[in-house]
């Protein structure tokens, strides 16, 4: 059954990956809308829990995932995907979890746009550096023969182009971005939801075989995601609305990122498109459990710091 799932390929045709693309494209140049540049102040006012939000995004999660991996030694493909989901930055739903929450949504949002820009250099590089640690794994990326100049490349044009795009539009005409925000974001995201669904429908006897063998993974690796951004504000003393803030983006992934990602470079390949495609679930399901948790951790006389 291992093996079986190793080589799997999940199918996925042309037209559905273009509409995957413009639709990532179309749901961060919707929440890009909704960024000023002002939300950046907290970068200078506060500048401890947004560095400590970058370190837990970007080298805690991919560290923590790597011990995970050599723990329970899963099979190249799903190692190779629990390596891209944690690679890839945070999902663009964690700033609606993190203002539900209670959390700090000028934090929240500070780390979604920088992540993002990040993620065109760092999403490529963790990859492939904690992929190469793994030896089954680096046996499998050498028989794929990756192009990492494409990956910079199409990252770059599905998030860095319109995150740039939104931004500016939203500086310069506030109230038509207020407007096509309002449209795009519930647009593009029930564009998103169905192509996720004729994908799972498309392959429902290939989820329905393997489903129940990486479910498990898939919990873990996300409790481990959650758990980083949650321990690092503990350690280092930060209050209670940044640390809601840092948990949630931490445990929000941007696995529609990491489904384009699979299905271009890696035709799909069966144990990386099974675990990104249930983290896109799962993380939801989760992130709305721990942002109900947080709504009701608030300290009455706590005051939560926004530039």
């Amino acid at each position: 059954m291992w093996s079986e799932l190793d080589q799997s390929k999940l199918h996925f045709d042309g037209d559905s990956l273009l509409l995957l693309n413009i639709s990532l494209a179309i749901i961060m140049f919707g929440v890009a809308l909704e960024i000023r540049i002002r939300d950046f102040k907290y970068l200078y006012l506060f500048p401890k829990p947004f560095f400590l939000g970058v370190i837990a995004q970007f080298l805690l999660l991919p560290f923590f995932t790597f011990l995970l991996v050599w723990w329970i030694s899963p099979i190249p493909s799903v190692a190779l995907g629990m390596f891209l989901v944690a690679a890839c930055p945070g999902g663009n739903v964690s700033n609606f979890l993190s203002n539900y929450a209670g959390g700090n949504t000028a934090l929240s949002v500070s780390l979604t746009a920088f992540a993002t820009l990040a993620a065109i250099v760092m999403t490529p590089i963790n990859f492939a550096f904690w992929s190469g640690l793994y030896a089954p794994a680096e046996g499998l990326l050498k028989e794929v023969s990756i192009d990492y100049y494409q990956v910079f490349q199409t990252v770059a044009v599905i998030l860095g182009g319109p995150l740039i795009l939104g931004m500016l539009l939203g500086q310069q005409r506030p109230r038509l971005a207020l407007k096509l925000s309002k449209v795009l974001k519930p647009l593009s995201i029930a564009i998103f939801a169905t192509i996720v669904i004729v994908a799972f429908y498309s392959n429902y006897d290939n989820f329905l075989k393997f489903i129940f063998l990486i479910f498990g993974w898939v919990l873990g690796h996300n409790l481990l995601a959650l758990f980083s951004g949650f321990l690092l504000s503990k350690i280092f003393g930060l209050s209670l609305a940044d640390t809601k803030s840092l948990t949630i983006e931490t445990g929000i992934q941007n696995s529609g990122l990491a489904l384009l990602l699979i299905f271009t470079f890696f035709n799909g390949l069966g144990g990386m498109a099974i675990i990104a495609g249930w983290w896109g679930i799962w993380h939801i399901l989760s992130g709305f459990s721990v942002a109900f948790l947080f709504k009701f951790m608030d300290r009455p006389n706590e005051v939560v710091k926004s530039p």
